[in-house]
């Protein structure tokens, strides 16, 4: 682990996914951690999605998107990654999926106010530093009673870990690296903030949600056989939270 001088967000995601964008659509649709882990907890908080209007957020190389699409929703994904927009593209040929390029940490501008039914940001948020101003947009967009999901780093992991903490306060939202594994060769540098769960769910409140669900998910029970490693781990401490919010 290491550190670097604070990059814009948008640098930080885009530079990170651009350097192994195809070797990560390759393995994410199956990856444990991805499939057996995160992407189940969090499709099933988002709920029934057929003929419903729903944003993917952050939606890398379309799986989360083309899922949401096979299930009947009316899908509209935006990403920072060119990379990975374009697999997404390839991806979700056919399907009523828009997909353009956009900026979790600027303004959602070409998306209506009162024009989503859901939105769905899966392990997005930890590229972007200040929550507030996304969560407001994610409101502005959402119609009354419409649902938010997203899932990020779980804090209390990001604490523990000492890649992570580092010599930072727990309360202090700090911008750290690593080289990954699982990817392939060679291991991408990925940089990301660790914040306080306080900032998190206060943030949230603030911009008007209503937190509905706090999951702390478990692994799929085939995880076991697949990689046993990592479930014997998540199924002792988790590593990511998914939360449902409502307007």
């Amino acid at each position: 682990m290491s550190r670097r001088p604070s990059s814009p967000d948008s640098e930080i995601a885009r530079r990170a996914y651009a350097s192994f964008a195809e070797r990560y659509d390759a393995a994410a649709p199956t990856k444990p951690h991805n499939a057996l882990y995160e992407r189940p907890a969090s499709l099933s908080l988002l709920g029934d999605v057929a003929g419903r209007d729903v944003i993917d957020a952050g939606c890398g190389s379309g799986i989360c998107s083309e899922k949401l699409a096979r299930r009947g929703a009316r899908v509209r994904a935006f990403d920072i990654t060119p990379e990975m927009l374009g697999l997404a593209r390839k991806r979700c040929a056919g399907l009523d999926v828009d997909i353009r390029e956009g900026d979790l940490s600027k303004p959602l501008d070409w998306l209506a106010s009162n024009s989503a039914d859901a939105i769905l940001c899966s392990l997005a948020l930890d590229y972007v530093r200040d929550l507030a101003p996304v969560f407001s947009e994610f409101h502005r967009v959402a119609r009354q009673g419409a649902h938010l999901v997203f899932s990020m780093g779980h804090p209390m992991r990001d604490w523990t870990d000492p890649r992570s903490r580092g010599d930072a306060n727990y309360f202090a939202t700090n911008l750290w690296g690593l080289h990954w594994g699982g990817f392939g060769a060679p291991n991408p540098y990925v940089e990301s903030y660790r914040r306080p769960l306080q900032d998190i769910l206060n943030g949230l409140a603030d911009a008007g949600w209503r937190l509905d669900r706090f999951v702390e998910p478990l692994p799929l029970a085939e995880m076991e056989a697949v990689d046993p490693e990592h479930f014997r781990e998540l199924s002792f401490s988790p590593a990511f939270i998914c939360v449902r919010a409502i307007k």
